[in-house]
């Protein structure tokens, strides 16, 4: 007899979309693309957005599809889908939740669920439409509420989490806070309006320095006139036998 083993097929999509809102759409790419640059650097920190996980090998009906997640030690490149097995077991270590406006409580309750079972070491959920933000850190094994969230700096990603009036900021561990594609476009337009009005300041220094130095020299020029016309006077006077140095 031949004993075969069909290869187990895990589907890269669960039906559902990616987000339910602009506002849902562009917190995700803007965290994603945050934690990406933040480890830009690093080839085995992989980043990705709505990307299934399957934590549990063979059991295609166990899997998460987090908004953002972090895998330290693990390699960039693309994916249909996070097969932890086929990634030296390597769980996701940092989550993000955008909560969008249809999530019930109980949905958002088996996500945190998911996340305590299989192993996340940070969990962070934002609810926009509240400008709220919760977040779990792994303690002794579980995930325990981080109180106060304001303020809290990732142990994991060295990030620093703030609540403003527009909503959730991010900042990196320079300064820099995380921006949107159309914030990094309006960033870029001041930029090249400052480099504009400092080249023309910049002209306009040298149109100063050029007519600075055409009045120089034009009061050279009269000095040098007045120096030709007191030594021609100062001829005539001597041809007249008078002394000018006596007058």
């Amino acid at each position: 007899m031949q004993v075969t083993t069909a290869e187990i097929i895990y589907p890269s999509s669960d039906g559902q979309p990616m987000a339910e809102s602009t506002i849902q759409y562009e917190l995700i790419v803007k965290i994603k693309a945050g934690c990406e640059s933040l480890f830009k650097d690093d080839p085995n920190v992989f980043v990705a957005a709505d990307l299934l996980w399957y934590p549990v090998e063979g059991r295609i009906d166990i899997s998460q599809a987090p908004d953002t997640m972090v895998i330290f030690g693990r390699p960039k490149g693309d994916r249909l889908s996070y097969i932890q097995c086929r990634e030296d077991n390597v769980t996701p270590q940092v989550v993000f939740e955008i909560r969008s406006h249809n999530d019930r409580q109980t949905k958002m309750n088996k996500k945190l669920s998911f996340y305590q079972r299989h192993g996340v070491e940070e969990y962070y959920l934002y609810d926009p439409e509240r400008n709220e933000l919760q977040g779990w850190q792994r303690l002794e094994g579980n995930l325990e509420v981080i109180e106060p969230m304001e303020g809290w700096i990732s142990p994991r990603l060295g990030v620093r989490f703030e609540l403003g009036e527009d909503g959730l900021e991010i900042y990196r561990p320079d300064g820099e806070k995380f921006i949107s594609y159309a914030e990094l476009e309006a960033e870029r337009a001041l930029d090249r309006q400052r480099l504009q009005q400092e080249a023309q300041r910049a002209e306009q220094a040298d149109q100063r320095a050029e007519q600075a130095d055409q009045r120089a020299e034009q009061a050279d020029q009269r000095a040098e006139q007045a120096n030709q016309i007191a030594q021609r006077l100062a001829a005539k006077l001597r041809e007249l036998n008078i002394d000018p140095d006596s007058i």
